[in-house]
């Protein structure tokens, strides 16, 4: 799959202050030390492509983006890859719904998603890879996992033969990323794609594994399993193994893959034998009208009507900045008028001269800081107010501001 062509990335000397990010496991705020020395290794869960990218999807792939930035900024080199869920029930179902070809839908709007990344200058993957271009990947490893053991049928009266399941209770690695109860589980678990009360499962939180080919429906030989398609958490394990190795060093996405989906991507890879990742770093949620902004609601704010309607991409990131990564928050009509008249100051000073070390390296400092974009903007706000407040910098740091707010941002100013 063709990634987005990435904005040039002309990054300031190195400073060997390591970035440091919440990891959801140990609830802790801890420095990011690459298993591999000298390279971060970093995957981003990515979209189910049936509809285009809303400000929630622009929330974690931001984010994301500034963890990079960020990390280069340390002077590593970065290894990130993203997967797409071009074969899943909601896409299945949108397909047939909207009478057309389900990989034609996917393809438009995988297209529409990499248009918005670009708009964005968000730095693409070196690896961007959908399921069904991961399939021979995918069935050797659920193949890997029957043969184990860790695989059990049930019954589906619909299909020629059965689904097969993920058996938790051999590793007792359910929780393990979320740390939730059984009870919270519970709370989310169907709504998100789990059945907890289907019957002839061994646990209620065994995760699908190889769902038995069913009429109408895209479907892979896989010899002993029979013919079908992978449940949804096995395939973020074979994407990043085969582009990342494992175990690889942080797990990217929104708050809502805590649970179920990245427990029960680790609890796949254990059941192969070996970690997942090292920390689990999630985004908020964004909330239009009083709800979280989703697909199923209909509340969608997207990121190419906005540009069409003349916001610039750069707005939009400042928009996304004003808010700490893993905080919930709520679009508004002032949200984005305050970042217009930001973006719009911020390009007046730059147009002044925009030379200040101690700006520059506040930017730097805030970053670091658990990617503390807030704080970041309360020291450009200064800078363009021709105020800004005197920072300790290195006799040595750079002082160029714009060209810093476009390294470790992503915004152009010119």
């Amino acid at each position: 799959m063709l990634s987005w062509t990435s904005p040039a990335l002309r990054p300031l000397p190195a400073l060997d202050v390591p970035l440091r990010l919440h990891d959801t496991r140990t609830g802790r705020i801890a420095p990011i030390i690459p298993l591999t020395p000298g390279t971060a290794r970093l995957y981003v869960c990515g979209i189910t492509p049936y509809d285009s990218t809303h400000l929630g999807h622009a929330a974690t792939y931001h984010a994301a983006d500034l963890m990079r930035r960020a990390l280069q900024d340390t002077g590593l080199e970065v290894e990130m890859a993203q997967n797409i869920t071009d074969v899943d029930d909601p896409l299945l179902e949108r397909a047939d719904r909207d009478g057309v070809d389900w990989r034609e839908l996917a393809a438009s709007q995988v297209e529409l998603f990499t248009s918005d990344m670009e708009q964005l200058r968000i730095l693409a993957p070196e690896t961007y890879r959908s399921v069904s271009e991961a399939m021979d990947s995918i069935i050797a490893v659920v193949q890997t996992l029957h043969e184990r053991g860790r695989a059990y049928p049930v019954e589906a009266p619909d299909a020629e033969g059965p689904d097969w399941y993920l058996d938790l209770s051999v590793d007792g690695v359910l929780g393990d990323v979320s740390g939730w109860s059984e009870e919270q589980m519970l709370e989310v678990f169907a709504e998100r794609g789990g059945d907890p009360d289907r019957e002839g499962k061994r646990g209620r939180f065994d995760p699908l594994l190889w769902r038995a080919e069913r009429a109408g429906e895209p479907a892979w030989e896989a010899g002993a399993l029979g013919r079908g398609r992978p449940g949804w958490h096995v395939e973020c394990v074979c994407i990043a193994e085969d582009a990342l190795g494992l175990p690889f060093d942080i797990q990217a996405g929104g708050s809502d893959l805590v649970f179920p989906h990245h427990d029960l991507s680790a609890a796949h890879s254990v059941a192969l034998g070996r970690p997942f990742a090292t920390s689990y770093v999630h985004s908020g949620m964004v909330a239009h009208e009083g709800e979280k902004m989703s697909k199923s609601l209909g509340n969608l704010v997207f990121v190419h009507r906005l540009v069409r309607d003349g916001v610039d991409p750069m707005a939009i990131r400042l928009v996304l900045m004003a808010h700490h990564y893993r905080s919930d928050w709520e679009w508004s009509a002032q949200e984005l008028e305050l970042a217009l008249e930001r973006l719009e100051s911020y390009r007046r000073a730059a147009q002044r001269g925009g030379h200040h070390p101690g700006t520059v390296h506040a930017l730097r400092t805030a970053l670091r800081d658990d990617l503390d974009t807030a704080t970041a903007l309360e020291a450009l706000d200064a800078w363009a107010a021709q105020r800004p407040a005197p920072q300790d910098a290195p006799e040595d740091a750079p002082g160029d501001v714009p060209a810093a707010v476009d390294a470790l941002f992503g915004i152009t100013l010119a």
